[in-house]
Protein backbone atom coordinates (compact mmCIF):
# COMPACT_ATOMS: atom_id res chain seq x y z
CA UNK A 1 0.00 0.00 0.00
CA UNK A 2 1.49 3.00 -0.75
CA UNK A 3 1.70 6.27 1.42
CA UNK A 4 -0.84 8.45 2.58
CA UNK A 5 1.44 11.70 3.50
CA UNK A 6 1.39 14.75 1.18
CA UNK A 7 4.57 15.56 -1.01
CA UNK A 8 6.44 17.89 1.18
CA UNK A 9 5.86 22.00 0.72
CA UNK A 10 7.42 24.85 2.17
CA UNK A 11 3.97 24.27 4.31
CA UNK A 12 3.85 21.46 6.02
CA UNK A 13 0.58 19.50 5.64
CA UNK A 14 -1.76 19.63 8.96
CA UNK A 15 -1.59 16.68 10.76
CA UNK A 16 -5.51 16.39 11.36
CA UNK A 17 -5.58 16.52 7.27
CA UNK A 18 -2.86 13.63 6.61
CA UNK A 19 -4.37 11.57 9.63
CA UNK A 20 -7.74 12.06 7.94
CA UNK A 21 -6.19 10.76 5.16
CA UNK A 22 -4.85 8.11 6.85
CA UNK A 23 -7.98 6.46 8.45
CA UNK A 24 -10.27 7.02 5.48
CA UNK A 25 -7.62 4.84 2.91
CA UNK A 26 -6.22 2.36 5.56
CA UNK A 27 -9.16 2.63 8.02
CA UNK A 28 -9.44 4.11 11.31
CA UNK A 29 -6.92 2.18 13.74
CA UNK A 30 -3.54 2.96 15.69
CA UNK A 31 -1.79 0.04 16.83
CA UNK A 32 0.53 0.40 20.05
CA UNK A 33 4.41 -0.59 20.01
CA UNK A 34 4.62 -1.97 23.33
CA UNK A 35 7.75 -4.09 24.13
CA UNK A 36 7.47 -4.70 27.76
CA UNK A 37 9.05 -7.80 28.70
CA UNK A 38 6.38 -10.62 29.05
CA UNK A 39 5.61 -9.76 24.98
CA UNK A 40 9.53 -10.04 24.78
CA UNK A 41 8.90 -13.35 26.27
CA UNK A 42 5.76 -14.60 24.71
CA UNK A 43 8.25 -13.84 21.44
CA UNK A 44 11.36 -16.44 22.66
CA UNK A 45 12.92 -12.73 22.80
CA UNK A 46 15.54 -11.64 25.36
CA UNK A 47 14.28 -8.71 27.74
CA UNK A 48 17.70 -6.79 26.31
CA UNK A 49 18.41 -4.37 23.60
CA UNK A 50 18.90 -7.32 21.17
CA UNK A 51 15.15 -8.18 21.54
CA UNK A 52 14.04 -5.12 21.55
CA UNK A 53 15.56 -3.84 18.04
CA UNK A 54 13.83 -7.64 16.99
CA UNK A 55 10.34 -6.99 17.96
CA UNK A 56 10.09 -3.59 17.48
CA UNK A 57 11.43 -3.64 13.52
CA UNK A 58 8.87 -6.74 13.02
CA UNK A 59 6.20 -5.03 14.15
CA UNK A 60 6.98 -2.22 12.08
CA UNK A 61 8.30 -3.67 8.84
CA UNK A 62 5.04 -5.97 9.07
CA UNK A 63 2.62 -3.07 10.05
CA UNK A 64 4.31 0.34 8.79
CA UNK A 65 3.37 -0.04 5.26
CA UNK A 66 -0.52 -0.46 5.51
CA UNK A 67 -2.01 0.22 8.87
CA UNK A 68 -2.80 4.06 9.79
CA UNK A 69 -1.01 5.11 12.87
CA UNK A 70 1.68 3.09 15.31
CA UNK A 71 2.17 4.55 18.75
CA UNK A 72 5.11 3.36 19.84
CA UNK A 73 5.23 3.78 24.03
CA UNK A 74 8.38 5.56 24.57
CA UNK A 75 8.77 4.25 28.49
CA UNK A 76 9.48 0.73 26.88
CA UNK A 77 12.89 2.00 25.10
CA UNK A 78 13.79 4.54 27.99
CA UNK A 79 14.27 1.71 29.92
CA UNK A 80 17.20 0.59 28.26
CA UNK A 81 18.85 3.56 28.55
CA UNK A 82 20.61 5.22 25.12
CA UNK A 83 20.74 2.45 23.26
CA UNK A 84 16.60 2.11 23.99
CA UNK A 85 16.31 5.23 22.33
CA UNK A 86 18.06 4.88 19.61
CA UNK A 87 15.92 1.61 18.35
CA UNK A 88 12.85 4.42 19.16
CA UNK A 89 14.89 6.90 16.87
CA UNK A 90 15.65 3.85 14.15
CA UNK A 91 11.64 2.57 14.62
CA UNK A 92 10.19 5.86 14.09
CA UNK A 93 12.05 7.02 11.06
CA UNK A 94 11.26 3.59 9.36
CA UNK A 95 8.07 3.80 10.00
CA UNK A 96 7.43 7.30 8.46
CA UNK A 97 9.45 6.16 5.66
CA UNK A 98 7.19 3.35 5.07
CA UNK A 99 3.79 5.44 4.88
CA UNK A 100 2.37 5.06 8.64
CA UNK A 101 1.70 7.89 10.83
CA UNK A 102 3.91 8.22 14.05
CA UNK A 103 2.57 8.83 17.50
CA UNK A 104 4.89 8.85 20.10
CA UNK A 105 3.06 8.36 23.42
CA UNK A 106 5.20 9.77 26.17
CA UNK A 107 1.92 11.47 27.88
CA UNK A 108 4.89 14.47 28.68
CA UNK A 109 3.42 17.48 30.77
CA UNK A 110 5.44 20.30 32.54
CA UNK A 111 5.62 24.25 32.72
CA UNK A 112 7.83 26.78 30.48
CA UNK A 113 11.12 26.10 29.27
CA UNK A 114 10.57 22.37 29.89
CA UNK A 115 7.40 21.85 28.33
CA UNK A 116 9.07 23.72 25.27
CA UNK A 117 12.31 20.91 25.42
CA UNK A 118 9.72 18.25 25.45
CA UNK A 119 7.81 19.40 21.92
CA UNK A 120 11.31 20.33 20.68
CA UNK A 121 12.22 16.18 21.56
CA UNK A 122 9.06 15.31 19.46
CA UNK A 123 7.89 17.84 17.29
CA UNK A 124 10.51 19.71 15.66
CA UNK A 125 10.57 18.43 12.37
CA UNK A 126 14.81 18.40 12.11
CA UNK A 127 14.73 16.49 15.80
CA UNK A 128 16.03 12.49 16.31
CA UNK A 129 12.62 11.86 17.51
CA UNK A 130 10.62 13.84 15.20
CA UNK A 131 6.71 12.43 15.18
CA UNK A 132 3.83 12.98 13.38
CA UNK A 133 2.02 13.43 16.79
CA UNK A 134 3.13 13.29 20.95
CA UNK A 135 0.47 12.91 23.91
CA UNK A 136 0.95 15.20 26.29
CA UNK A 137 -0.82 15.56 29.83
CA UNK A 138 -3.28 18.52 30.34
CA UNK A 139 -2.94 18.45 34.18
CA UNK A 140 -0.64 21.66 35.32
CA UNK A 141 -3.22 23.94 33.06
CA UNK A 142 -4.16 23.45 29.81
CA UNK A 143 -1.79 26.68 28.90
CA UNK A 144 0.88 24.47 30.13
CA UNK A 145 0.62 22.91 26.92
CA UNK A 146 1.24 25.83 24.88
CA UNK A 147 4.89 25.28 23.99
CA UNK A 148 3.79 21.78 22.61
CA UNK A 149 0.35 23.39 20.65
CA UNK A 150 2.77 26.31 18.72
CA UNK A 151 5.21 23.36 17.97
CA UNK A 152 3.40 20.97 16.48
CA UNK A 153 1.36 23.91 14.28
CA UNK A 154 4.84 24.99 12.76
CA UNK A 155 5.70 21.47 11.81
CA UNK A 156 2.56 20.58 10.74
CA UNK A 157 2.63 17.64 14.25
CA UNK A 158 -0.47 16.61 16.42
CA UNK A 159 -1.29 16.81 20.01
CA UNK A 160 -3.16 14.22 21.75
CA UNK A 161 -4.06 15.48 24.78
CA UNK A 162 -5.70 13.57 27.73
CA UNK A 163 -9.28 13.89 28.74
CA UNK A 164 -11.07 10.78 30.06
CA UNK A 165 -8.63 7.97 30.10
CA UNK A 166 -9.48 4.12 30.27
CA UNK A 167 -7.64 3.54 33.65
CA UNK A 168 -10.03 3.80 36.54
CA UNK A 169 -7.90 5.84 38.59
CA UNK A 170 -8.49 8.75 36.31
CA UNK A 171 -11.75 9.25 37.04
CA UNK A 172 -10.40 11.26 40.68
CA UNK A 173 -8.92 13.66 38.45
CA UNK A 174 -10.91 13.90 35.59
CA UNK A 175 -14.56 13.72 36.70
CA UNK A 176 -13.23 16.47 39.60
CA UNK A 177 -16.14 19.35 39.01
CA UNK A 178 -14.27 22.53 38.77
CA UNK A 179 -15.84 25.75 40.16
CA UNK A 180 -17.52 26.54 37.05
CA UNK A 181 -19.72 23.04 37.67
CA UNK A 182 -18.00 21.94 34.55
CA UNK A 183 -15.75 18.21 34.97
CA UNK A 184 -12.30 18.68 34.52
CA UNK A 185 -12.22 16.28 31.49
CA UNK A 186 -14.93 18.89 30.34
CA UNK A 187 -12.80 21.90 30.58
CA UNK A 188 -10.15 19.65 28.61
CA UNK A 189 -12.11 18.99 25.82
CA UNK A 190 -13.48 22.38 25.35
CA UNK A 191 -9.67 23.80 25.06
CA UNK A 192 -9.08 21.26 22.48
CA UNK A 193 -12.85 22.31 20.69
CA UNK A 194 -11.47 25.59 20.72
CA UNK A 195 -7.83 24.86 19.23
CA UNK A 196 -9.75 23.18 16.33
CA UNK A 197 -12.37 25.87 15.30
CA UNK A 198 -12.54 25.76 12.23
CA UNK A 199 -10.23 23.58 10.98
CA UNK A 200 -11.10 21.55 7.88
CA UNK A 201 -11.22 18.40 7.42
CA UNK A 202 -9.90 17.41 11.06
CA UNK A 203 -8.31 19.24 13.52
CA UNK A 204 -4.86 18.97 14.57
CA UNK A 205 -5.31 18.84 18.55
CA UNK A 206 -6.52 15.63 19.65
CA UNK A 207 -8.00 14.02 22.91
CA UNK A 208 -7.39 11.01 24.62
CA UNK A 209 -10.92 8.97 25.51
CA UNK A 210 -11.04 5.56 26.79
CA UNK A 211 -12.70 3.23 24.75
CA UNK A 212 -13.51 0.94 27.79
CA UNK A 213 -15.48 3.74 29.67
CA UNK A 214 -18.67 3.28 29.95
CA UNK A 215 -20.11 6.46 29.08
CA UNK A 216 -18.57 10.13 27.84
CA UNK A 217 -20.51 11.76 30.43
CA UNK A 218 -19.01 14.91 28.23
CA UNK A 219 -18.99 16.00 24.82
CA UNK A 220 -16.72 14.41 22.94
CA UNK A 221 -17.13 16.83 19.56
CA UNK A 222 -13.97 18.84 19.74
CA UNK A 223 -13.17 18.87 15.88
CA UNK A 224 -10.24 16.85 16.20
CA UNK A 225 -9.25 13.02 16.40
CA UNK A 226 -10.16 11.03 19.36
CA UNK A 227 -7.80 8.69 20.53
CA UNK A 228 -9.32 5.65 22.23
CA UNK A 229 -7.45 3.34 24.01
CA UNK A 230 -8.47 -0.33 25.70
CA UNK A 231 -9.76 -1.93 22.27
CA UNK A 232 -8.65 -6.02 22.94
CA UNK A 233 -7.03 -6.86 25.63
CA UNK A 234 -8.52 -4.22 28.05
CA UNK A 235 -11.87 -5.69 26.95
CA UNK A 236 -13.09 -2.72 24.72
CA UNK A 237 -14.49 -4.05 21.18
CA UNK A 238 -15.26 -2.04 18.18
CA UNK A 239 -18.69 -2.81 18.20
CA UNK A 240 -18.77 -0.36 20.95
CA UNK A 241 -17.34 2.58 19.47
CA UNK A 242 -20.69 4.11 18.32
CA UNK A 243 -22.39 3.79 21.44
CA UNK A 244 -19.78 5.71 23.22
CA UNK A 245 -18.26 8.32 20.83
CA UNK A 246 -22.21 9.00 19.35
CA UNK A 247 -21.47 11.54 16.54
CA UNK A 248 -18.12 11.69 16.74
CA UNK A 249 -17.30 8.14 15.95
CA UNK A 250 -16.14 9.14 12.32
CA UNK A 251 -13.26 10.77 14.19
CA UNK A 252 -12.10 7.98 16.40
CA UNK A 253 -8.79 6.43 16.08
CA UNK A 254 -9.36 2.93 18.00
CA UNK A 255 -5.71 1.81 19.47
CA UNK A 256 -5.26 -2.07 20.45
CA UNK A 257 -1.67 -3.02 21.24
CA UNK A 258 -1.80 -6.52 23.40
CA UNK A 259 -4.34 -8.13 21.06
CA UNK A 260 -2.44 -7.62 17.68
CA UNK A 261 1.40 -8.19 19.36
CA UNK A 262 0.64 -11.55 20.80
CA UNK A 263 0.41 -12.96 16.91
CA UNK A 264 3.69 -12.03 16.57
CA UNK A 265 6.68 -12.68 15.79
CA UNK A 266 4.95 -14.04 12.78
CA UNK A 267 4.24 -10.63 10.16
CA UNK A 268 1.70 -12.45 8.02
CA UNK A 269 -0.16 -13.09 11.59
CA UNK A 270 0.69 -9.32 12.81
CA UNK A 271 -0.55 -7.88 9.65
CA UNK A 272 -3.63 -10.18 9.55
CA UNK A 273 -4.20 -9.73 13.11
CA UNK A 274 -4.55 -5.09 12.98
CA UNK A 275 -6.23 -6.36 9.15
CA UNK A 276 -9.09 -7.50 11.12
CA UNK A 277 -9.54 -4.80 14.03
CA UNK A 278 -9.51 -2.51 11.19
CA UNK A 279 -12.34 -3.98 8.92
CA UNK A 280 -14.20 -4.25 12.61
CA UNK A 281 -13.83 -0.94 13.30
CA UNK A 282 -15.09 0.11 9.51
CA UNK A 283 -18.06 -2.20 10.22
CA UNK A 284 -19.09 -0.63 13.41
CA UNK A 285 -18.75 2.80 11.92
CA UNK A 286 -20.57 1.93 8.93
CA UNK A 287 -23.13 0.52 10.93
CA UNK A 288 -23.65 3.74 12.89
CA UNK A 289 -24.02 5.69 10.19
CA UNK A 290 -26.44 3.28 8.12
Amino acid sequence: MTAVTAPTGSQPDPFGARLRRAMDGRGQLCVGIDPHAALLHAWDLGDDVAGLERFTMTVVEALAETTAVLKPQSAFFERFGSRGVAVLERAVARARQAGALVLMDAKRGDIGSTMAAYAATYLDKDAPLFCDAVTVSPFLGFESLRPALDAARISGAGVFVLALTSNPEGAEVQRATTAGGASVAQVMLDHIAAENAGVEPLGSVGAVVGATLGAAGADLAVGGPLLAPGIGAQGATPAGLPALFGRAVRDVLPSVSRDVLRHGPDPVALRDAAAKYADEVRTAIAGAAD
